[in-house]
């Protein structure tokens, strides 16, 4: 289930895990907190990916498909703002 929170991009663009932040990614317009994940435990995803990012153009290239976001270590914040 997704909530109703509508997450600007600069606010998913602050949510890096800086400064005590969350980790957030965002993808096909759902915005994902992947803080407690272990492969984004550095910050950094595969030395290829940083939180804070919309990541859907970057899933064709991926090792994995979008089943990754069914985790139990990830979260699902909102929706992205649509500009």
């Amino acid at each position: 289930m997704i909530p109703e929170r509508i997450i600007p991009l600069n606010e998913l663009k602050r949510n890096t895990g800086e400064r005590g932040s969350r980790m957030w990614i965002a993808h096909n317009g759902i915005v994902y907190d992947v803080t407690e994940c272990p492969k984004w435990r550095t910050g950094l995803h595969e030395f290829l990916h940083f939180p804070g990012q919309d990541l859907t153009g970057e899933m064709e290239g991926a090792s994995h498909k979008e089943e990754v976001f069914n985790h139990d270590c990830v979260k699902i914040v909102g929706r992205l703002q649509v500009e």
